[in-house]
């Protein structure tokens, strides 16, 4: 990565396991982009070309380029886990600027939030819409915790909109095209990563990643009638 500490912020993920070994994974984010930078290594597994297992979706030409964006920046901890079962036990700290999040855990759960990281920023179009909650990461969010900060994200991008004379869409109806496109995606990537896993722990934690993807657009509803009590001072 080319990025100087002044034009990056980053998020630390610490996995430690039962047999006291750390392994440690520092995701560095340009400020402006929120975008990853990987470096390509010498002999990239094949499973990562755009061709292999592609997105019906993708709006990326194999000409422009050779590798999936997000495949290319998950081989290495496709690698790292590859041998590990979804259900193994482990403690994992998220460090950021601001604050430290632990939670002992399973290993699905802290690399999915890993993992979700890691898509949301590699520069894939259709995952872009998701970057945005990569500056405002909340490691093991529940449910209704990812709702809300998701419409919070895209109502936000919906006033900017109006703000610069922009049609907006006020009834959030763009969230479930965003979110079926990204279980497109998801599902996708689970099939290339089934030819790299001897273990289970990267294909369930995408498969948890993905159950989210498919919850968020149905759940949205939901939790705009439940939270409306909170709202009572905007409300009155």
């Amino acid at each position: 990565m080319n990025d100087t500490v002044e034009d990056s912020f980053s998020i630390t993920y610490h996995f430690k396991f039962n047999d006291k070994e750390i392994r440690q994974y520092n995701i560095l984010l340009d400020k402006k982009t929120l975008c990853l930078n990987s470096d390509i290594r010498s002999a990239p597994p094949s499973w990562i070309k755009l061709n292999y297992h592609q997105c019906p979706i993708c709006p990326l030409d194999e000409g422009l380029h050779k590798y999936c964006p997000v495949a290319l920046n998950l081989s290495d901890i496709a690698e790292e886990f590859k041998e590990f079962h979804a259900y193994e036990k482990v403690n994992v700290t998220v460090v950021t600027k601001e604050r430290a999040y632990s939670k002992d855990t399973t290993i699905q759960e802290g690399l999915g939030s890993l993992i979700g990281i890691i898509m949301a920023s590699s520069g894939c179009p259709v995952m872009d819409y998701l970057r945005p909650m990569v500056r405002f990461h909340l490691p093991f969010a529940s449910l209704e915790e990812t709702v809300y900060r998701t419409v919070s994200m895209y109502v936000m991008a919906q006033y900017i909109l109006e703000l610069n004379g922009r049609y907006s869409d006020k009834k959030l109806g763009g969230l479930e095209e965003i979110y079926f496109n990204v279980g497109q995606v998801n599902k996708h990537i689970a099939k290339r990563l089934a030819g790299v896993s001897g273990k289970d722990a990267n294909i369930n934690a995408l498969s948890n990643l993905d159950c989210f993807a498919s919850l968020v657009p149905l759940e949205v509803g939901d939790m705009v009638k439940s939270i409306e009590s909170y709202l009572y001072a905007y409300l009155k």
